[in-house]
């Protein structure tokens, strides 16, 4: 599960430096690499950079992904400084005029329009600049029902009342307003996440027919398709893969019964969970009511991942043989154990009684699955620790 080289940085860095975030660029690379061959050549490939902004992570992506997709004018300039010349989606709801100007000025490759009212501040704006290239706009559309297999998914964003883009009476009433300098593309769907290859490409297959029938209905060229992304991680079974073999080989199918249009995807947290670690020490090991808790060093404010979700983040222990007290040593044998942080809440619990052989205070967890939606969605300021490190490894 760990990587050698993050398992011989986590047994050598001092206690005082721990926890640290550890990411091995090597291992990203090489899934990288393999997720881009097994889409079809014609398939754009945008990594969606609100699931790890690292600058690091985005450096060792960009010679695999044709583009990166931004859901903020803070995501923009962050990208467009650590990884400039890549082309740009900009995506997510209540965009403000502010951003919508810096992405123009930024030369944003497609904008991702979630309602009418963000369509007619996009032409005013656009309009405003005249002489400049087309502003080229996909619709996100919210469809009536999310297709494949949408009860097992982790997160449902469509299919129902939702803030996220708009009903199919809404995305008609868009296209007068697709006029001046503003030019259709295509279509934009994000229905869920978590979802498997066979439910991808179901969701994949209804958003793609209803874009040609929206397309036909219209007297409109719909060029381009993004299915978005929510490929699933399977946080309790950490050596699992999304097929991406499969889903490739279903794309190239689907892309063969719409000749001329271009598919993209927008994986996250499919590319980069399992290139990070949150490896930290155990601080304490006590018992309570005939049940054993291991207090660590951090906590849910540097990975808020397995309370956010509500699995247990899988994990690895990394035994310091090291004893320097003259007391006994806390330990657990044989038995669950909850790992919790040191933050004044019973929320703050990283795995629940999961089973251990041997655990002891001084001992080091590395905690697997951390190189997305980890350090960036935690709530740093609670209480005040210190910050992890950080370490990319090559």
């Amino acid at each position: 599960m760990i990587t050698p080289p993050v398992a011989a940085l986590a047994a050598r860095l001092p206690a005082g430096r721990l926890p640290a975030y550890v990411h091995d660029l090597a291992a990203l690379d090489g899934h990288a690499a393999a997720v881009r061959a097994a889409l079809p050549r014609a398939v754009e490939l945008y990594y969606a950079v609100k699931a790890n902004p690292a600058a690091e992570i985005l450096a060792a992506l960009a010679p695999h992904v044709t583009g990166f997709e931004v859901s903020s004018g803070g995501e923009l300039a962050h990208v467009r400084a650590s990884v400039p010349g890549l082309p740009l989606a900009f995506g997510g709801p209540g965009k403000t005029e502010e951003e919508l100007l810096l992405a123009l000025d930024a030369g944003v490759r497609r904008f991702h329009v979630e309602s009418e009212r963000e369509l007619r501040l996009l032409a005013a704006l656009a309009d405003g600049r005249p002489g400049g290239a087309p502003v080229d706009v996909l619709l996100r559309v919210n469809l009536p029902a999310a297709p494949g297999d949408p009860g097992g998914a982790a997160l449902t964003m469509g299919g129902g009342p939702s803030p996220f883009g708009l009903d199919p009476r809404a995305a008609a009433a868009c296209v007068p307003l697709l006029r001046g300098r503003l030019r259709l593309r295509g279509v934009h769907a994000h229905l869920a996440s978590g979802l498997d290859a066979p439910s991808q490409l179901a969701v994949a297959a209804a958003v793609a027919g209803w874009a040609r029938e929206f397309g036909d209905r219209h007297g409109l060229a719909v060029p381009e398709v993004c299915v978005g992304g929510g490929m699933a991680v399977d946080y309790t079974r950490p050596r699992s893969r999304f097929d991406w073999t499969a889903y490739g080989q279903g794309l190239a199918a689907l892309a063969a019964e719409h000749p001329g249009v271009t598919f993209r995807v927008e994986p996250g947290r499919s590319l980069t969970a399992y290139c990070g670690w949150y490896v930290t020490e155990v601080v304490d090991l006590k018992h309570s009511h005939g049940e054993a808790f291991a207090v660590l060093r951090g906590g849910t404010h540097h990975l808020r991942t397995p309370v956010a979700k509500g699995h247990d983040q899988p994990f690895t222990v990394l035994p310091v043989d090291v004893w320097e007290h003259p007391w006994p040593r806390p330990a657990a044998l044989d038995e669950p154990v909850t790992l919790t942080g040191q933050l004044c809440t019973p929320k703050d619990v990283l795995a629940r009684r999961v089973p251990v052989a041997e655990l002891r205070a001084g001992d080091r967890v590395a905690f697997a699955m951390a190189g997305a939606y980890a350090w960036n969605i935690s709530h740093h300021a609670f209480l005040m620790h210190p910050a992890p490190e950080f370490h990319f490894l090559a």
